[in-house]
């Protein structure tokens, strides 16, 4: 019985356990233990440790912007990156998605959160070169940004505490326009606060547990950016960019009709009708719903046990 906890497929259970465990421990701040089993970082982690493991900026949740000094040209264009947002705003264009085909930021919607794609781990969207062409120009100019979105977060607005399910890349700020009103519209990044500002930048490692809340009357708008992370060796680049181009890619989403939407995205427009059902049932008897979660999750891990004794 010993020697079989050794087999092979334990090995692997083992090492995605350790995985787990070191994203659960990252940083001061940290999901409950029945939330981080079922969270996405846990699925994720044995590859965003090894994005850590060999990451060429340190492990921490704030970063110098100076790190990837590419960025730099954002930040002296903010305004004209601005006016191009703004108009978009005054448009209503800038907003929620139309489906449930967005995979990454669905949550958000449901607390006000809005965006519009400029583009997502591949070519600009065709709306973006319409409605913003100077700034998919800034954009196209920096390789290593993958993906950029214009994002609202109105009066009133709050992201609850999350991380982002990928650690190939970090998360880049920029203050387009800012509340002025009293009250706070800031990031709190492993229990840092961090406030926008016009013109203003941010760095982060958005696998960190980070929430946003908007507790003033006006808008905040920023622009969005996921940078390709720095790592250490050419050969782990090169695997991290081998999944950005065939995986990430696929949870990109649309901001008008038309426009392509990833599998990944796709297959989440038909999962989330079966959480839908899920929802209905959490709001009609709680333990019911965790009862049939946990059961879930439980039968997973036993079918893998059942093939390992096999």
């Amino acid at each position: 019985m010993v020697m079989r906890l050794f087999a092979p497929q334990f090995l692997v259970l083992w090492a995605f356990i350790a995985s787990a465990l070191a994203v659960h421990f990252r940083g001061k701040v940290r999901l409950g233990f029945w939330r981080q089993v079922s969270d996405h970082s846990t699925i994720m982690a044995p590859y965003n440790v090894l994005m850590y493991m060999f990451s060429a900026v340190p492990n921490r949740p704030i970063l110098q912007v100076g790190m990837v000094p590419e960025l730099a040209v954002l930040r002296d264009n903010w305004q004209v990156i601005r006016e191009e947002a703004q108009h978009l705003f005054a448009q209503g264009a800038i907003k929620a998605a139309d489906k449930y085909n967005d995979w990454g930021f669905n949550s958000f919607f449901r607390t006000g959160w809005k965006r519009f794609y400029l583009k997502w781990y591949g070519a600009p969207l065709p709306s973006a070169l319409a409605n913003c062409p100077k700034t998919v120009e800034l954009l196209n100019s920096i390789p290593n940004v993958k993906g950029a979105m214009f994002a609202n977060l109105p009066p009133g607005g709050r992201l609850v505490q999350h991380r982002d399910p990928y650690a190939g890349s970090l998360r880049y700020h920029l203050g387009l326009v800012t509340p002025t009103s009293p009250g706070e519209c800031r990031i709190f990044i492993d229990g840092n606060a961090y406030s926008w500002r016009d013109g203003e930048d941010l760095l982060f490692d958005e696998t960190y547990l980070h929430y946003a809340e908007n507790t003033t009357g006006d808008d905040r708008i920023i622009l969005f950016c996921d940078v390709e992370r720095p790592l250490k060796t050419g050969a782990m680049t090169a695997v991290n960019r081998w999944v950005s181009r065939n995986i990430i890619n696929e949870s990109a989403t649309q901001n008008e009709e038309g426009e392509r939407v990833g599998w990944i995205s796709r297959i989440f427009g038909y999962v989330y009708h079966v959480r839908l059902l899920g929802k209905r049932m959490k709001a009609w008897n709680k333990r019911v719903y965790y009862l049939v979660k946990y059961l879930l999750i439980g039968g997973i891990v036993a079918a893998f046990l059942a093939t390992a004794f096999a």
